[in-house]
């Protein structure tokens, strides 16, 4: 179940998948999605099963389909690392589509941008739209709204008796969301709210507020 919420008059909607839709700008946020990170894994020799690098394209799309966003703007490390296998499923998922996609450079986003360039797909270090700062790295601005991602913000819930729960949050601080990592594989940072933050934390299938 998603969870709406608004900042500054605008409308988000934050999906159990780590996503955000912005519907005033037809925008769908994504980040960290480390792609060939399971290639990776594989080639080091984790018994990582090949199916799951296709997970995200599955996501991707199911996303697509339900929002049906004008833009898909990636806020920094889409891929891991270099090429390899993954970037051909990313090429073919690519050419599939008709939204237009854009890349918020990373600090792990090596691939050449002429790459990008081929398939039609805009580079930047940052957007700035209707208040609104989109960035990979967490920077706050006093004229700016910040919606970045890169910390892979999670928060630690107990659950009924001794139980204790670790999940992925969207952060909300006075200036700035961090969006979870979307991507499988990535680990999180814990968050200790202080007072005026929000967690909004995905529990299976749903986005709920915790605090």
């Amino acid at each position: 179940m998603n969870l709406n919420i608004k900042i500054h008059d605008q409308d988000f909607v934050l999906h159990p998948y780590g996503a955000v839709y912005w519907p005033e700008q037809e925008v769908m946020l994504v980040a960290d999605v480390h792609l060939g990170k399971v290639s990776h894994f594989r080639k080091h020799g984790s018994a990582v099963p090949l199916q799951a690098a296709s997970q995200n394209f599955i996501k991707l799309d199911e996303l697509r389909k339900e929002f049906d966003p004008e833009h898909i703007v990636f806020l920094g490390d889409l891929f891991h690392s270099s090429l390899n296998l993954e970037w051909n499923m990313f090429e073919e998922w690519k050419g599939n589509i008709d939204n237009q996609v854009h890349l918020i450079a990373g600090n792990h986003d090596i691939i050449s941008p002429l790459k990008y360039e081929a398939i039609d797909i805009k580079i930047y270090s940052d957007v700035k739209v209707a208040g609104f700062h989109l960035s990979h790295h967490p920077e706050e601005q006093k004229d700016h709204y910040n919606i970045c991602g890169h910390i892979h913000p999670g928060f630690k819930m107990r659950g009924e008796g001794r139980q204790l729960l670790n999940l992925p949050c969207f952060f909300r601080s006075k200036n700035q969301l961090i969006l979870p990592a979307f991507g499988e594989f990535t680990g999180n940072y814990y968050m200790k709210p202080e007072e005026g933050d929000y967690i909004f934390a995905i529990t299976g299938k749903e986005v709920i507020q915790v605090n």
